[in-house]
């Protein structure tokens, strides 16, 4: 029986464009990187622990080729898939047999997860890790206030859905992984107000991308989540990870 076609929740075009605009952004000097400087941190930390060491990695949405660097460095042959240069990550990827996967970032706004997931375990090797983070459930629930308080009486969709840990250990059996490992970590951020955090998303590929976006917000409404924002606010993000092998 043909597996059902996933909801369609986000748009791929308008995600590639997201992440294309991160691209130029991270160009200009001082734009933030603290989500991915984290995630990369958080994986080279994994591998020690694990004494995992790969002789062919495949490094997915690390823009800043941080992690490529440091696999080298350690004797590993590294493939980066960018995927707003075109990699689906809903599709089978070209190659297989590698011995790690990192996906970083990228996991959050793939419409069909569960397929994603099968996918990365087909592409590694027996006895291979995969290792995923992205931002989850719990994360900027300050904007997510203000956008209710500029939408009024009529909320719109502005913030994605978003993974909690509980479904990632799902997922992760569902595709088939062994030995899955699921958590999730804080990272707090102070920001001096609205427009520097939006700022922020827009400079690390965290803006709508959203299949339904809904209306534009109104001089009115963008003044209101403003206001409600105010002019110091720690928000909060909760990064997910995903961990598991192919036995």
């Amino acid at each position: 029986m043909d597996r059902p076609d996933p909801p369609r929740i986000f748009s791929p075009a308008r995600r590639r464009a997201v992440r294309r605009r991160m691209l130029a952004l991270q160009q200009r000097e001082g734009a933030g990187r603290y989500l991915l400087d984290d995630m990369v941190e958080d994986v080279t930390e994994r591998l020690g622990f694990l004494r995992h060491q790969p002789a062919h990695a495949l490094v997915i949405g690390d823009h800043s080729a941080q992690l490529g660097r440091w696999l080298r460095a350690r004797g590993s042959t590294v493939h980066e898939a960018e995927p707003a240069l075109g990699f689906d990550e809903e599709s089978p990827f070209p190659q297989t047999g590698f011995d790690f996967i990192a996906s970083l970032g990228t996991l959050d706004t793939v419409n069909d997860l569960p397929g994603a997931l099968i996918h990365l375990r087909a592409a590694l090797a027996q006895g291979g890790l995969m290792i995923a983070s992205f931002v989850g459930a719990g994360s900027l629930a300050g904007l997510r206030t203000a956008m209710f308080a500029a939408d009024a009486d009529r909320p719109a969709p502005r913030l994605h859905p978003m993974v909690d840990v509980r479904a990632g250990g799902q997922l992760l059996q569902r595709a088939g992984f062994a030995d899955p490992v699921i958590d999730s970590r804080s990272v707090d951020v102070r920001f001096r107000s609205l427009a520097s955090l939006l700022a922020d998303l827009r400079a690390q590929g965290l803006s709508n991308v959203l299949a339904d976006p809904g209306p534009t917000l109104t001089r009115q409404a963008h003044e209101r989540a403003r206001q409600d924002y105010g002019a110091s606010h720690l928000e909060h993000f909760e990064i997910v990870t995903l961990s598991g092998w192919r036995r």
